[in-house]
């Protein structure tokens, strides 16, 4: 039986092979380690906790950058490096979760599509044909206005905007696999078709799942920024990044850090789960590897 490369000992030491040839991989994965620690350690770095939630201070209304509050404050006299790190925890929570609910609708329809082939096929196809003609941020903001102007909703959103993409790449695998001499093998000594589809094919399509899904998940955040800057995702006092710089934006000719913290915040996050995406595409493709 033919078996998807995972993360042994020998794929763990090519992918050490491929950060430590790879200077922008090796830098994407450290910025995502950086994020993912700053935003599990929020509470603890952040150094007014509580300014990320309710506190205001009517007397320090957006103060420059100093030693008392790195990157400024907003116009309630917020810190903004407190805001950022809980921000954080905003942000990457809306990608996991969005990403996680896109593959579970395309994934499995994406699977049934590529097995079953026939009349299901192409219904299933047809279908994601139809979300796949709208832009995806088109398509996210229209059914979020829909829905409502609230975090949840956008994350719904997203999701209902991406799942085509994986349907789309699965079903390709799919198509691929059912083919091979394995699952022929399987099929003859009369293993179910979910079986089949469970134990044979789904792990051998993973890779560029998991490929597409880490280079997503930067667009993704991006597109969770956009929606709460147009007013349809997180909403105040959440401090979400971009519903800060949709904020911001007021008080940008005379408070600059206020918009440029939190837009760094979201370009430095899309470019290292873009790095990221690169490299897992490297390591789990062996066409693309030169080693």
């Amino acid at each position: 039986m033919e078996r998807a490369e995972g993360l042994s000992p020998s794929g763990l030491s090519l992918a050490w092979r491929v950060m430590r040839r790879n200077a922008l991989t090796f830098t994407g994965f450290v910025l995502v380690a950086a994020l993912v620690l700053m935003a599990l350690l929020a509470p603890v770095l952040a150094p007014y906790p509580g300014d990320a939630f309710s506190d205001v201070h009517p007397d320090q209304q957006l103060l420059r950058p100093s030693w008392q509050h790195p990157l400024g404050t907003d116009e309630l006299g917020r810190d903004m490096l407190s805001r950022i790190l809980f921000g954080a925890r905003i942000s990457l929570g809306v990608g996991v979760i969005a990403i996680g609910l896109a593959l579970l609708i395309g994934v499995p329809l994406g699977l049934i599509a590529g097995f079953a082939g026939g009349f299901l096929d192409e219904l299933i196809m047809r279908v994601t044909d139809i979300f796949l003609s709208f832009p995806s941020l088109l398509l996210a903001t229209a059914i979020a206005a829909m829905l409502g102007p609230n975090l949840t909703n956008a994350m719904i959103a997203i999701a209902l905007s991406w799942w085509p993409w994986y349907t789309r790449l699965i079903r390709g695998q799919a198509v691929s696999l059912r083919e091979r001499g394995f699952v022929e093998a399987a099929r003859s000594v009369g293993v179910s078709p979910f079986k089949i589809i469970t134990r044979h094919i789904l792990p051998n399509a993973l890779s560029p799942v998991i490929v597409q899904a880490s280079m997503d998940f930067g667009s993704i955040i991006l597109t969770s920024s956009s929606l709460s800057f147009l007013g349809l995702g997180a909403q105040p006092p959440q401090p979400e990044w971009g519903l800060l710089v949709s904020i911001g934006r007021n008080f940008f000719l005379s408070s600059w850090w206020y918009v440029t913290f939190p837009g760094l915040a979201v370009f430095l996050t899309v470019l290292a789960f873009n790095l990221v995406g690169d490299g897992l595409r490297e390591i789990l493709d062996p066409k693309t590897r030169e080693l």
